[in-house]
């Protein structure tokens, strides 16, 4: 599959602070990508050297084949960006807001009204940005960036401070915008969103990677205890071993069995970490 984005080596440095620290990223075309990590690990740092808004000290980051610090306007109307801070004209109407984008992308104003539909706020077109709520203005700034139908999609922490109902709406959205072929970049801090939305995360720790693969891929990787745990319906909780102290043999595939055999099973599951674990483990820092 074609790589659509292309770090090599990045080193940033702020000063004499190094926020960045030799970052190689492979982005294939049409997945979604998600970049785990806490605040100030550097993940809007990454996106902002990515849409050419910043020149990496060493290194390089590609676009599509192109030099992320050369791209032109034709690459640009291909690309689209839902930064930390929205940069919405606060006074402006939501439809006027887009209206303008609208015309820096000679796009249609018909496709205004249809992404506020997209969004849910069709009802709100008319409303000024500073009247409208946080998942509102979420909701507005992520129509803008889908606007031009974009084939590369950046989202810096898209859901950040939102509601479930509203994080749920986003969610959606970026899910068709995959299913359209749109290659999605995500910065998240949230493990639950991580792991429903992306195929491939890269883990981000004080500006360098200390993990890379398929959610559940990294979650089995550092499944250490190997374990089962299982709930009977008359209320006991069991633990049945397949880590070191126990190893997996048939003696245990025969407890499971008539456990499951005798109808006492309500719930059975492996003890495999979340990301959320795997992230502690390897840095002694939470996400959040």
């Amino acid at each position: 599959m074609q790589e659509k984005i292309l770090l090599e080596d990045i080193i940033q440095r702020f000063g004499k602070k190094e926020a960045l620290k030799g970052i190689t990223l492979h982005v294939k075309s049409g997945e979604i990508f998600g970049l785990l990590g806490p605040s100030g690990a550097g993940k809007t740092t990454i996106i902002k050297i990515m849409t050419g808004q910043l020149r990496p000290d060493q290194g390089s980051a590609l676009i599509d084949g192109m030099a992320a610090d050369r791209m032109t306007g034709t690459v640009y109307r291909r690309i689209g960006m839902m930064m930390d801070t929205p940069g919405l004209y606060a006074r402006l109407s939501c439809y006027d807001n887009l209206k303008l984008f609208a015309r820096l992308y000679e796009i249609p104003e018909s496709r205004i009204r249809e992404v506020l539909q997209k969004v849910g706020l069709t009802e709100a077109a008319g409303r000024p940005v500073d009247k409208l709520s946080k998942g509102m203005k979420g909701r507005l700034a992520l129509a803008r960036a889908v606007m031009n139908e974009p084939d590369i999609l950046f989202l810096d922490e898209p859901t950040s401070g939102l509601d479930p109902a509203t994080t749920g709406q986003i969610h959606e959205l970026i899910l068709e915008e995959q299913a359209k072929g749109t290659t999605v970049f995500l910065t998240t801090h949230n493990m639950a969103e991580a792991e429903k939305l992306c195929g491939h995360i890269a883990l981000l720790c004080e500006g360098s990677i200390v993990e890379e693969g398929g959610p559940q891929e990294i979650c089995r990787r550092y499944n250490h205890r190997k374990r089962i745990r299982i709930r009977l319906y008359d209320g006991r909780n069991l633990e049945i071993g397949c880590g070191k102290e126990t190893e997996c043999d048939e003696k245990t595939a025969e407890v499971i069995k008539e456990y499951l055999k005798q109808g006492m099973v309500e719930t059975i599951h492996s003890t495999e970490p979340n990301l959320e674990t795997v992230f502690l483990e390897l840095t002694g820092r939470k996400l959040d």
